[in-house]
């Protein structure tokens, strides 16, 4: 079967949202394990996880035919009193559903399986939790967005009870584990967009919008340097309401710059957001390993997060206009080839079909 140009079998991806599904929509069957997902499409092979279902989930699990199994991690076990709370008091279990079902929907690759598993674990935490470890013990393949650089640190009080020593690190269990890892992105929303706003005329300097209270600490840090400028006749766009996302988007264009500080993960929407519109983010050094980089000064412009750092970004991008530009459409340029979730999707799909392949 081909789906999109490249040739594949058929795929069951198991998770809360489609990512697989967005880039190969006839090859993949999708299984939701979302306890508010949307209304089941059989017809367009997506299922929500429930008695019904279960049967051709097992049946896809061990159909030789099937030639790739991606699974999404659950940020919890579903046996824990708090999965099962709220999974009983869903109100979707008045309407013949029971959402008790739908966290267990992974657990099912602990069984046979003829096809390589393969995760993508796109959360905000730079831990694997350990009820998840049986994902990593079972696939070929784990992708995980905020990967750090020591990637051993994803053990971080899950495998280990502090920073993983030199003798855990020896041993050939988790070594085998740790060689699993790989970076995955964020990359564009999936919302279907097509097309971002690309402004014909440059009306701000800096443009940020996003919560910086109960978040990172480098918004903290930088949010005050951003109002000094715009005391000193920086052009600053800081707006204190929530916008829709065209207005973002027309923002976003409108601006040279955009603050794209880290939140509760290093990797966001609004580094790649940015650039798609036609703006240089502007982002705290990377703490991760990142798939398909950024490359500082060619696609995105980093700063150290130390005081001060941000307000000497800013003042030596904007003495520049030019280099902005040049930076902004080869930064767009590489979002739209590499981060857009089409193409993730078909990152995860064609390292997955080189182990199918092998193992055939």
């Amino acid at each position: 079967m081909s789906d999109g140009g490249m040739p594949v079998g058929r795929i069951v991806e198991i998770g809360e949202t489609p990512l697989i599904k967005t880039a190969f929509p006839q090859a993949t069957e999708f299984f939701s394990t979302y306890a508010e997902a949307p209304a089941a499409d059989p017809q367009e092979k997506i299922h929500n996880i429930s008695l019904s279902t279960i049967g051709r989930l097992r049946q896809l699990l061990r159909d030789p035919e099937t030639s790739l199994i991606v699974c999404r991690p659950t940020q919890r076990s579903p046996w824990t009193l708090d999965a099962i709370s709220r999974a009983l008091f869903s109100r979707r279990i008045f309407q013949g559903q029971l959402p008790l079902l739908r966290s267990f929907g992974t657990q099912f690759v602990r069984g046979q399986c003829r096809a390589p598993i393969v995760v993508v674990d796109q959360d905000d935490f730079p831990l694997i939790n350990r009820s998840n470890f049986f994902l990593l013990e079972r696939c070929e393949l784990y992708f995980k967005r905020e990967l750090p650089i020591d990637r051993w640190r994803v053990f971080l009080k899950t495998a280990h009870s502090n920073l993983p020593t030199r003798r855990f690190r020896r041993l050939s269990h988790w070594r085998t584990l740790v060689e699993k890892l790989r970076p995955i992105s964020l990359g564009l929303p999936m919302n279907g967009r097509v097309a971002y706003p690309q402004a014909a005329e440059k009306t701000t300097d800096v443009f940020f919008a996003g919560g910086v209270e109960g978040s990172s600490w480098v918004r903290k840090v930088g949010i005050s340097e951003l109002e000094t400028l715009a005391q000193a006749g920086i052009r600053v766009d800081l707006p204190k309401t929530k916008l829709s996302a065209d207005e973002f988007y027309a923002r976003c264009a409108a601006s040279w710059l955009v603050w794209s500080p880290e939140g509760y993960g290093w990797d966001c929407f609004r580094h790649y957001e940015s650039l798609a519109c036609g703006s240089v983010p502007v982002i705290n050094y990377p703490t991760i390993e990142r798939y398909q980089p950024m490359v500082d000064g060619e696609h995105a412009l980093f700063y150290s997060g130390e005081a001060g750092a941000l307000t000497d970004a800013v003042r030596r991008a904007l003495k520049d206009k030019e280099r902005l530009v040049r930076i902004a459409d080869a930064g767009r340029k590489h979002v739209m080839q590499h981060h857009t979730a089409s193409a993730l999707a078909r990152h995860v799909v064609e390292q997955g079909m080189r182990l199918s392949r092998a193992r055939a």
